[in-house]
C-alpha cells in the first residue's frame, strides 16, 4: 500500500490539468457567443455540480475524455484507477464550472498566472475585504478541506462556487481539475489543503504588498495641507 502513493506522476495530473482547460475554453467561448449548442451544454452539465459522476451518466456524452487514453508523444496507457480518478476530476470541475459560468457576461475559467492568482484560495480572499478575514467565508474554505471524500467535497465547492458567481470572482479550472485529482490518492487530500493555504495567503500578501505601495505613494492629504501652509 506504501507505493500507491507514487502512482500519480506530475504528468497525469498535468495531462488533466490541460484537458479540464481545453473542454472548458471551448464550451465558455461557445457560451459568450450565444452558441445554442453551448448554452444547452452548459445547462445540462450545471446538473451534475456537487453530485456524483455515477448519478447522471448522461452527462459523459458531453465531456470528451478520449484524450486520456492517448499513448501519443510518448505517453503510457493509464491504469484504470487512474483513469476513473482522472474522469471524476473532469467531471467534478466542468460540472462547476457551468454552475459558475451560469448568466455571466464574462469567463468564469481564467488561467492563473503569477500576478493574478486563479487558485482557490486567492478567489475565496478575493470574496473578503482587503487586509480583513471574513471568518464565515474562511471556513467555508476548511470545510471543503475537510470533506471526506470527492463527492462530499464537490457539495462543498458547490457551494464556494455560489458566492464566486454571485461576485464575478474567476476560478482557474484546469488547475482544480488538476487538485481534485490529486485529491483521490492517498495523501492528496493533505497535498491539496496545502496548495489552496497556500494560494489564500499569496492573496492576503499580495493585498498587503499593494496597500503599502499605495501608502507610500499617496502621502495623506492632512500633511499635504499642512506643508502647503
Amino acid at each position: 500500500m506504501t507505493t500507491t502513493a507514487t502512482t500519480t506522476p506530475t504528468s497525469i495530473r498535468g495531462r488533466v490539468t490541460s484537458l479540464a482547460h481545453e473542454l472548458i475554453v471551448s464550451r465558455q467561448d461557445g457560451y459568450l457567443r450565444d452558441s445554442a449548442v453551448d448554452v444547452a451544454a452548459l445547462a445540462r452539465l450545471r446538473r451534475g455540480a456537487g453530485r456524483d459522476a455515477a448519478a447522471l451518466p448522461d452527462l459523459w456524452g458531453l465531456i470528451d475524455t478520449s484524450p486520456l487514453h492517448s499513448t501519443e508523444d510518448g505517453r503510457r496507457r493509464l491504469s484504470e484507477r487512474e483513469l476513473v480518478r482522472a474522469e471524476n476530476a473532469l467531471y467534478t470541475a466542468l460540472t462547476l464550472w457551468a454552475l459558475h459560468q451560469q448568466s455571466r457576461g464574462s469567463r468564469m475559467h481564467r488561467l492563473h498566472r503569477h500576478q493574478r492568482p486563479g487558485g482557490l484560495g486567492a478567489a475565496i480572499r478575493r470574496l473578503m475585504p482587503a487586509q480583513e478575514i471574513d471568518d464565515a467565508i474562511r471556513k467555508r474554505l476548511v470545510r471543503a478541506g475537510t470533506a471526506p471524500d470527492l463527492t462530499t467535497l464537490a457539495q462543498r465547492l458547490r457551494d464556494i462556487v455560489t458566492l464566486l458567481r454571485g461576485a464575478d470572482v474567476p476560478l482557474d479550472y484546469g488547475l482544480l481539475a488538476g487538485q481534485l485529482y490529486t485529491w483521490q490518492w492517498p495523501d492528496g487530500p493533505a497535498a491539496v489543503r496545502r496548495e489552496w493555504g497556500r494560494s489564500f495567503h499569496a492573496r492576503l500578501k499580495s493585498d498587503s504588498d499593494s496597500d503599502s505601495r499605495d501608502a507610500g505613494s499617496n502621502p495623506p492629504a492632512a500633511k499635504d495641507d499642512k506643508d502647503a501652509s
